[in-house]
């Protein structure tokens, strides 16, 4: 008699498919990668500069220099990388933060203190922010075009604001920002609020639903509609998010120089573009790193600290600036065609 035997509980007769790690172990993966190579960079940068320049270059006031000067870019980069991340960009960050920091010195506005300085600022970079948002999200504008008229129309009106001549701060207050008596632990409170800014921006884009948001209508803006995303009006917030970061990094500016010029935040669209591109963030949208972007700040503001310290010329740091973009650039490519 024989005896039939039957296969053990819950077993099948096909073998299961092997199985990859979770999508989301990858990408945090690939942001690891990234991130220690961006620390690895920033590393041997520090190195270079401490072996041209030992004396100088890690001295604690240089190195809080550093750490100062790129607290205004960065705030500035925070707010380019939600637009970046969106599938936008913004060419006009430069030009709203010398709007900003000229019409908050006039010396109607520096009648009403601290808060009227810094109030001012955060209103004109908003609202530039929200003329860019408008002409972008609902007069279909492209990006392109609408912050390159920002540009013009921001650099012209601050001109006019100055009539070329520089806005001296008379606010004590304002002043002490930059003074080392104010420092708390060794640190500059403008770096604080770098790093401040910096914290909100990483937990809003990896954290909150506006975040998601950001990513989806960069990663495909019809299908975030169809997904139920009021695609308008959240590239409409995201302009207005970066007129914000141009505002308090245009008071950072006047704290920092004690004027407010025409001139000031000259190049900073370029900076903040690029700074963001070597952190990982994608220009077609969809991906983007605020960790990796302030660390792209560090490595262009120390790049030029370096080259300063060793009388180096301007057009030789901006050559190595464009090797390093055109470098971050390829290796996007490249690991895009990988994954």
């Amino acid at each position: 008699m024989t005896q039939h035997v039957s296969p053990p509980r819950g077993g099948t007769d096909k073998a299961a498919p092997l199985e990859g790690p979770p999508a989301w172990r990858v990408r945090l993966g690939r942001a690891d990668v990234r991130t220690l190579t961006l620390l690895g960079v920033l590393a041997v940068l520090v190195l270079i500069g401490g072996i041209t320049q030992p004396d100088s270059f890690l001295d604690t006031r240089n190195l809080q220099l550093v750490l100062t000067q790129a607290s205004v870019i960065g705030v500035v980069t925070v707010g380019m990388t939600f637009v970046i991340v969106s599938g936008g960009i913004d060419l006009s960050v430069g030009a709203i933060v010398a709007l900003s920091s000229v019409w908050a010195t006039t010396v109607a506005t520096q009648e009403f203190g601290f808060f009227g300085i810094l109030f001012t600022a955060i209103v004109v970079g908003v609202g530039c922010g929200l003329v860019n948002g408008v002409l972008i999200a609902f007069g279909q504008m492209v990006p392109f075009i609408a912050t390159l008229a920002m540009l013009a129309s921001a650099r012209g009106l601050a001109l006019q604001i100055t009539d070329g001549r520089t806005q001296v701060v008379t606010v004590p207050d304002v002043l002490k920002l930059a003074e080392r008596d104010w420092y708390v632990l060794g640190i500059p409170p403008l770096v604080m609020v770098f790093a401040a800014v910096t914290i909100v921006g990483w937990l809003v884009l990896n954290r909150t639903t506006f975040g998601r948001r950001t990513v989806a209508v960069g990663g495909n803006a019809e299908a975030a509609r169809l997904a139920g995303i009021d695609v308008r009006r959240q590239r409409l917030y995201l302009y207005l998010l970066s007129g914000l970061c141009c505002g308090i990094a245009a008071f950072l500016l006047v704290a920092l120089a004690g004027s407010g010029q025409n001139t000031n935040g000259n190049l900073y669209e370029l900076d903040a573009i690029a700074a963001a591109i070597i952190g990982g963030t994608l220009l077609t949208g969809g991906r983007g790193h605020i960790l990796g972007s302030v660390l792209g700040v560090l490595i262009f503001t120390t790049i030029t600290n370096i080259f300063a310290l060793n009388n180096l010329q301007t057009d030789v740091q901006q050559i190595a600036k464009g090797a390093i973009i055109v470098a971050a650039v390829l290796v996007q490519r490249r690991t895009a065609s990988t994954h």
